[in-house]
C-alpha cells in the first residue's frame, strides 16, 4: 500500500544530505568549507540567517552546546562507531586521549590534545547531526571572525569580566543572547574570542567507517556490556523504556524523598536565586507545583556542586538496594541502561504518585518482570538498540517512549501523545493503538497541556527541516516533530511481522501483542522564530513534563504487571 502523504523532506534537504555522504565516502579528510554553501541553501529552521552577515546568536549559541568546549583548538574531527573501527585506521588507544564533553548531547568524544577530536557514533543519525552542527558553527565562527576585526574594536576594552552590552553592540544581538555566550563559554570568553579573532574556522571532518555492519557491531558491543551485568534478561520478560538517566530511578527509589533534609539544606544556602525563589513559591503556594519533583530538580542541581558529588555514589548504592542496577556504556556509543527488578522494590519508597491511597503493591514481590529503562538515543540508534534487544529478550512486555521534541501548535512544556507517525527515515506512515491519553498524564502535569490524538513527525536531524517542510506537513495535521519514534516502530514492526519493514507505505500495527506507548514532551516552537533549545533552557518548568510522562508509564506497567500475575495465578 502507497502512502498518500506527501513526503515532506525538500528538495534542498536532500541535496544536502547526498552531498554530505558523497563527500564522506572519501578516503581522506573533506573541508567542511565545502558543506557551507549547501547548508545554507537547506534554509535550516535552526539556522535561518546562515547567508546574513550579522551573526545569527540562535544557532551559534545551538551549535556551541553540542560541541565540546576544546572546540575552538580542535581542526580534524573523525567519526567511527567503536574503538575497534579507529584502531584499525591507525588511531590507536583513544579511549586514553583527554575525554570531553558536551552539555546537550550524549556521545562518546575524545581530545589528543593535538587538534583532532576522536567521536563516537551509532548511527548514519550521528552523522546527520554532527556535520550540520559544525558546519553551522564554522560559518558563525568566521562572522564573528570578520565582526571582531573589522573596523577598531580591540578585545582589551572587554577585560576580565565581559559586558554583554559591549558584545550585543559588536555582533548586533540581543543583550540575552550575549549574555548566554559568555555564560557558556565562562572563564574562557575573553580566551575563545581572542582565538577567534586570531584566526578562521577550517574544520576537517573524517568518517572511518560507513558501513552498516559496523553500526549493527558497535550496538553488539554496546548490548554484550548489558547482558554481561544483567544477564537475568535472557531468561525474564522486560517492559522497555527509552526515556533518561533519572526519572525512572528517581521516582522508584526514593533517594531524594529520602534525604529532603540536605537537599532543603543546599537550597536554603545555594547562590542559585531561580532556585531560592521557586522554593520560596513552592512553600508559599505562590506556585502550584510537586514538592517530589522539585526534590528531583534540586539533587541533581546538588550533585553538581563540590559538596553534592558524594551523594552521587551514596545514591547509585541505595539503588541497588532497590534493584536499580545502572549499566554504563563502554568501547561504543553513549546509551546509559538501567535494568530494574519489580520483585526488590521497596513500596514504602516509591513516589507516592504511582499508587493510589492504600492500593495493594503485594503484586510487585511476586513479579519475575524486569524494567529495561535506557537514556534515549539519537535517530536510528533506536532501531538498532531495539532490534538487537528484541533478539535476546526472552519477552518483551511493553515498549513505552519519552522524548523531546518540537511542537507546531503547543508550547514548551507541553505533553504531545501521537498515534500517527510520519518516519522520513523508512519514508512510511505508522498508524499504531497508543495506550496512552491525556487521563494518563493530565493528573500529574502542573505548568502544561496534553494534546493526545496528534500525528507526529520523525525528521532525520534538528537542522534537517525547514519552513517549506513544516508548512507542508503542519497542512498535513502533523504537529510534533521528533527523531526516535519512526525508527522504534519500525523495529516493533519487525518484531511483530515476519519481514523487514516495508518502505513507503502506510503500516498498520494495530493488534501488536505487547503495549506500544509514545509520549513526548514540548523542548521547542519552531514557527516562533529563534524558540530552540539554543534560545533558552527548559529549567523547572521543564521537570514537570518529564516526571509527569514518566509518572504515566510507571503507572501503565504496573496496571499491566499486576494484570499479568493474576492472569499467571
Amino acid at each position: 500500500m502507497e502512502r498518500t502523504v506527501p513526503k515532506s523532506a525538500s528538495d534542498e534537504i536532500d541535496l544536502y544530505i547526498r552531498t554530505i555522504y558523497s563527500l564522506l565516502r572519501s578516503t581522506t579528510d573533506v573541508q567542511i568549507r565545502s558543506l557551507e554553501e549547501v547548508h545554507a541553501g537547506m534554509n535550516s529552521s535552526l539556522h535561518i540567517e546562515a547567508r546574513k552577515e550579522g551573526l545569527d546568536a540562535s544557532a551559534f549559541i545551538y551549535a556551541t552546546l553540542r560541541l565540546p568546549s576544546c572546540i575552538s583548538e580542535v581542526n580534524t574531527i573523525v567519526l567511527g562507531q567503536s574503538s575497534l573501527v579507529f584502531a584499525r585506521h591507525g588511531y590507536q588507544d583513544v579511549e586514553r586521549w583527554k575525554q570531553v564533553y558536551t552539555k546537550a548531547r550524549r556521545r562518546p568524544t575524545y581530545y589528543d590534545k593535538n587538534g583532532t577530536l576522536a567521536v563516537f557514533i551509532a548511527s548514519q543519525s550521528d552523522i546527520e547531526d554532527v556535520v550540520p552542527v559544525l558546519t553551522a558553527f564554522q560559518i558563525e565562527w568566521n562572522k564573528i571572525h570578520n565582526l571582531l576585526t573589522r573596523g577598531s574594536r580591540s578585545l582589551s576594552h572587554l577585560g576580565e569580566n565581559p559586558n554583554p552590552m559591549i558584545l550585543a553592540e559588536w555582533f548586533d544581538i540581543s543583550n540575552d543572547d550575549a549574555a548566554r555566550l559568555i555564560t557558556i563559554w565562562g572563564k574562557d570568553t575573553l580566551s575563545i574570542l581572542t582565538k577567534i579573532a586570531s584566526q578562521r574556522c577550517n574544520f576537517k571532518v573524517r568518517l572511518l567507517s560507513g558501513s552498516l555492519s559496523e553500526y549493527w557491531r558497535a550496538t553488539r558491543i554496546w548490548y554484550d556490556n548489558i547482558e554481561k551485568s544483567q544477564p537475568k534478561l535472557l531468561e525474564q520478560p522486560v517492559y522497555f523504556v527509552s526515556s533518561n538517566a533519572h526519572s525512572i530511578p528517581n521516582l522508584l527509589s526514593g533517594f531524594a524523598i529520602a534525604n529532603k533534609q540536605p537537599l532543603i539544606k543546599y537550597i536554603e544556602n545555594c547562590t542559585d536565586q531561580n532556585l531560592k525563589e521557586e522554593w520560596k513559591q513552592l512553600q508559599t503556594q505562590g506556585t502550584p507545583s510537586s514538592l517530589e519533583n522539585f526534590l528531583y530538580y534540586a539533587l541533581k542541581k546538588f550533585q553538581q556542586t563540590d559538596e553534592g558529588k558524594e551523594f552521587l555514589s551514596r545514591q547509585y548504592a541505595d539503588e541497588i538496594k532497590c534493584g536499580i542496577l545502572r549499566i554504563p556504556s563502554e568501547h561504543s556509543f553513549d546509551v546509559e541502561t538501567q535494568v530494574i527488578e519489580l520483585n526488590k522494590l521497596d513500596p514504602s519508597r516509591l513516589d507516592p504518585r504511582l499508587f493510589n491511597g492504600n492500593e495493594n503493591t503485594d503484586f510487585l514481590k511476586q513479579s519475575n518482570a524486569l524494567i529495561l529503562n535506557i537514556d534515549y538515543p539519537l535517530g536510528l540508534g533506536a532501531y538498532n538498540i531495539l532490534i538487537k534487544l528484541a533478539e535476546h529478550i526472552s519477552e518483551i512486555l511493553g515498549v513505552y517512549i519519552m522524548g523531546k521534541a518540537a511542537t507546531l501548535n503547543g508550547v514548551r512544556g507541553d505533553v504531545m501523545i501521537p498515534n500517527v507517525v510520519q518516519d522520513e527515515h523508512s519514508q512510511n506512515t505508522y498508524l499504531f493503538q497508543n495506550v496512552f491519553s491525556a487521563a494518563d498524564v493530565m493528573p500529574y502535569l502542573v505548568f502544561g497541556n496534553v494534546l493526545d490524538n496528534q500525528k507526529a513527525l520523525t525528521v532525520l536531524g534538528t537542522f534537517l527541516q525547514n519552513a517549506r517542510q513544516m508548512d507542508v506537513m503542519y497542512r498535513e495535521g502533523y504537529t510534533d516533530i521528533e527523531m526516535e519514534a519512526g525508527p522504534y516502530l519500525s523495529a516493533i514492526f519487525e518484531m511483530s511481522r515476519p519481514k523487514r519493514h516495508p518502505v513507503n507505505e502506510i503500516v498498520n500495527l494495530q493488534g501488536v501483542s505487547f503495549d506500544i506507548g509514545i509520549l513526548h514532551y514540548a523542548s521547542d516552537t519552531p514557527l516562533s522564530k529563534g524558540k530552540n533549545l539554543g534560545a533558552g533552557t527548559m529549567s523547572y518548568e521543564g521537570v514537570d513534563s518529564t516526571y509527569a510522562s514518566s509518572l504515566a508509564i510507571l503507572r501503565r506497567i504496573f496496571v499491566q504487571e499486576r494484570k499479568r500475575i493474576i492472569n499467571n495465578q
